[in-house]
């Protein structure tokens, strides 16, 4: 019989076999939800090296040891699959990358506490101590935070430390769950999720890598080059499996798109970049990418629009349509960075019709009308007391 979700669990149990897994999805697989979290090493690699999964259910709740030798997550994977089952997550991108970059599907039905905080005006990406202390009326021990979870023996202390995060993400899970069926606002949660339950959402494809470096230039010749040398260093970091930035920095990278070298010799000279890399078989691959973006056919090479069309929006209008969007923020009581990000805001005040989230869905209700209202000059922004409202206009 399940007992209550905010009742006390047992001690977790530490899973190391395959067949103790199986038993405990077993018993998982009839429950309403499950909560989930998992502790992972990346500081030293490019793809995260998993080692523990942490599972709360009505009546379990365990420490599953994914580096034991011979465990096969195979029953693990078919509850993720399992579409009564939904489970919970906290700032879940980087758990269920690490399941997808195993098995290529998400966990589904999903939640995400952190983003249904955001929905339910606890403020932007709020913290899981923050929300466990508001919600659950608990603290969180953070001494095991940054634990080496490859070592093994696992200790008393990290089991305690692991089990915490998903007995405590119950409780938070029903209070915020319940808030948010009150306030008719499950909905917007559930937009959401569907994004996060795209497995495309977890991949990194080596072409789209140059996007996260937010180049403004407009030069498309410039930007074909970045792309090439961005791509490299994806590749090559997947390849040896270290972090990109241990690779090549950011601002080295950015540098040899603009200076774009055709030898070993100039390629050396960026600062940062190894010349042992240089004049190897990464950097001749390296050098051959840029030739072949430096050769590439007007037609082949990147817009500018991509990134922006490299004309700064009036700050004025970046500032009044921020000052909308706090108003409306305040008044829907939602978090700022959920509805409408920093590069949205300059994107809706530069360009006429931009796709962006704040313009589709419950983003839209919220402040999107209003903002395309508020720059067509049919409302305008007054102060009424301490709070900001709009006021037609003609």
């Amino acid at each position: 019989m399940n007992v209550p979700a905010t009742a006390a669990l047992p001690p977790p149990v530490l899973i190391e076999t395959t067949e103790a897994l199986a038993a405990l999805c077993e018993r998982l697989a009839s429950a309403e939800f499950v909560t989930v979290d998992t502790e992972f090493m990346r500081e030293r690699t490019y793809w995260p090296e998993l080692c523990v999964v942490q599972i709360a259910g009505p009546e379990d709740v365990a420490v599953i040891d994914a580096q034991a030798p011979g465990i096969d997550l195979a029953p693990l994977y078919a509850l993720f699959d399992n579409p009564v089952v939904t489970k919970v997550f906290h700032a879940a991108r980087q758990d269920i990358e690490i399941f997808v970059l195993r098995t290529g599907r998400v966990p589904t039905p999903l939640f995400d506490t952190q983003i249904a905080a955001m929905v339910a005006g606890f403020g932007d990406q709020v913290g899981y101590d923050a929300l466990v202390g508001a919600l659950a009326g608990a603290s969180i021990d953070k001494a095991f935070r940054f634990s080496d979870w490859s070592a093994r023996p696992l200790s008393q202390q990290q089991m305690a430390y692991a089990a915490a995060d998903v007995t405590h993400l119950r409780r938070v899970y029903e209070k915020l769950k319940a808030r948010l069926e009150r306030e008719g606002r499950l909905e917007w949660v559930a937009e959401e999720m569907a994004a996060l339950a795209q497995p495309a959402t977890y991949r990194t494809e080596p072409e789209e890598a140059w996007i996260r470096l937010r180049s403004r230039s407009g030069n498309r010749r410039f930007l074909a080059v970045l792309r090439a040398v961005a791509a490299w260093r994806e590749r090559e970091a997947q390849r040896i499996n270290i972090p990109r930035q241990r690779l090549v920095k950011d601002e080295t990278l950015l540098e040899i798109a603009a200076q774009a070298p055709v030898d070993p010799m100039q390629l050396a000279r960026a600062r940062g970049f190894p010349r042992s890399v240089a004049e190897g078989k990464a950097g001749a691959a390296l050098l051959a990418a840029i030739a072949e973006a430096k050769a590439l056919p007007e037609s082949a090479l990147p817009e500018a629009s991509e990134r922006g069309n490299g004309v700064r929006p009036s700050p004025a209008l970046v500032a009044l349509l921020k000052v909308l969007l706090a108003a409306k923020c305040d008044e829907h009581h939602v978090a700022q960075k959920l509805v409408a990000a920093s590069d949205d805001i300059d994107r809706l005040a530069g360009e006429d019709a931009p796709d962006i989230p704040a313009l589709h869905g419950w983003r839209r209700r919220v402040f999107g009308e209003d903002a395309l209202a508020l720059k067509a000059g049919r409302v305008a922004l007054a102060a009424q007391g301490r709070r900001i409202r709009l006021v037609p206009l003609g």
